[in-house]
């Protein structure tokens, strides 16, 4: 399957979603039970790669902690108020080992379903989680030089970081998995990547995962950089990734790698062989409202944009329906989905659900579906099916000011596609809480002599424009707050022209 040049891909919570294709057989379900209807929605909605997250093997270990542990228990029963012990699975990010877990059907079925999107075009990404493994990982007994390890004194002084684990050799103290800013996590143990046997292991558990799908979401992928491993630990380590991508697209060329990443490291692992980035810093910026620095997010290099992962929620987010009012909501999934990069979205995203499922858990709440943000992501998924806005040309546009003194242009985001066809689209936000005016810049050579029509493929609107003023002037927009539109150019003869249509 050729790449296209700006993805879209869709996350499943995959033991939420067996949860309630369970209830509907009346038995424990598998991926084999996920319907071809399902995989050919999927496909029909213009997705590329489906995301299946938390399928490896997790063990008892890991998830007696996640139902011990009360700061967590009190966040999934704001969840679940009708929690029960069988809800929590365990964290999917607590790997006991990469094979498909068995609660989910086993290899046969994670290879039957990747046959199954294949068909439809559809690629499979999956889990890696380079930092830690579980506390009752084979690893702990067989290779326990492979973990970080502690003293007595690092126990004492840092319970929270430090844990004491009976193993076949006695009993060690080691660390949790963690990041620099935050206490360990207690269902982890931190991996060692100081220790060149540890790197050639995980290099080898990549290579399996890669002949199991065709991508991996690589889990807080910087905390294994050099730099940021040492600041930690106090451990040198030699890079890791470089050598990663490189051994694993030895064996499988077109597989790719997609890294959840901040603290500004994005580029750092484009650059050590990443195809992919997650763009947290846009989504932080659209959430603090103001359309000034995202649109100096947006004058990045190009290269770097091409292969940022712009989103509005995942499972580590709060859902966006909760996060931003529902004309905010519509603004910036329009910002997010018509700029360059990998377009993501989450399960649950396009209903408006409100409550985040952690991924300890293996059901979700029942919610009701926001209909007006269901017929929103119809129009915007429709639109992103269209070859112009997979695989053109995208610009940043300028908007001006609509007269001396009006200051409300700087509340817009506007910027162009252009396709190999001479297809167009406009894209314009009025990213601001108050009505606003411009006149925007196009960038289009071929407006004179022409009429053209704006037709709004996210409203109802449409709109004929003189290509000369269009050329000269710029197009005058005055918008609502929040409002935003993608305009769909179509050059017209002058007998064309419908005057009820200006």
């Amino acid at each position: 399957m050729a790449d296209i040049r700006y993805p879209s891909l869709y996350q499943i919570n995959t033991r939420v979603r067996l949860t309630e294709l369970s209830r509907k057989l009346g038995r424990a379900a598998t991926l084999d039970d996920v319907p071809d209807a399902e995989c050919d929605r999927l496909a029909e909605l213009g997705f590329d790669w489906i995301w299946l997250l938390s399928v490896w093997q997790t063990g008892p270990s890991a998830q007696a902690i996640s139902r011990a542990n009360p700061e967590w228990c009190r966040e999934f029963a704001e969840t679940l108020p009708d929690l029960k012990d069988e809800d929590i699975a365990g964290s999917g990010f607590a790997i006991q080992g990469y094979t498909l877990h068995r609660d989910l059907g086993g290899a046969e079925a994670l290879s039957g379903l990747r046959q199954r999107l294949e068909k439809r075009g559809l690629k499979l990404m999956l889990d890696f989680v380079p930092n830690h493994m579980a506390p009752d990982h084979p690893w702990i007994d067989e290779h326990p030089n492979y973990f970080v390890h502690g003293s007595e004194a690092d126990l004492a002084g840092s319970p929270q970081n430090y844990c004491r684990v009976q193993t076949k050799n006695g009993p060690l103290v080691l660390a949790f998995g963690r990041d620099p800013y935050f206490d360990g996590w207690p269902d982890t143990l931190q991996l060692n990547y100081g220790n060149p046997e540890l790197q050639q292991a995980m290099i080898g558990e990549l290579e399996r995962i890669a002949g199991q799908c065709d991508g991996v979401r690589c889990d807080m992928a910087m905390l294994v950089l050099p730099e940021v491993f040492e600041r930690t630990w106090g451990v040198r380590t030699q890079p890791f990734w470089p050598a990663a991508t490189q051994r694993v697209r030895g064996r499988f060329p077109e597989f790719r790698f997609m890294a959840e990443v901040y603290w500004d490291l994005e580029w750092t692992l484009q650059q050590q062989g990443f195809d992919y980035t997650y763009d947290k810093r846009l989504y932080d910026r659209l959430r603090h409202g103001h359309a000034g620095p995202v649109r100096d997010h947006l004058r990045a290099d190009p290269d770097f944009q091409d292969k940022s992962v712009r989103f509005l929620e995942n499972h580590d987010e709060p859902r966006a329906a909760a996060t931003f009012a529902p004309e905010v909501h519509e603004a910036a999934a329009v910002v997010t989905c018509f700029t360059p990069g990998m377009r993501f979205f989450h399960q649950g995203q396009f209903e408006g659900r409100r409550k985040r499922i952690s991924p300890h858990l293996a059901r979700g709440p029942e919610e009701p579906v926001d209909p007006r943000l269901e017929a929103f992501y119809d129009r915007l998924l429709a639109e992103l099916r269209q070859p112009v806005v997979r695989e053109g040309r995208w610009q940043l546009l300028d908007c001006r000011p609509a007269w001396d003194g009006n200051w409300t242009s700087d509340g817009f985001i506007a910027f162009s596609w252009t396709g190999e066809g001479g297809g167009k689209r406009l894209v314009a936000v009025n990213y601001s809480e108050h009505q606003s005016q411009c006149y925007v810049a196009l960038p289009w050579t071929d407006l004179k002599e022409q009429t053209w029509r704006l037709r709004d493929q996210m409203g109802e609107s449409v709109y004929e424009r003189d290509g000369g003023d269009l050329a000269s002037r710029g197009l005058y927009l005055d918008m609502p707050a929040w409002a935003c539109h993608v305009f769909r150019l179509e050059a017209l003869s002058p007998a064309a022209s419908d005057p009820e249509e200006r």
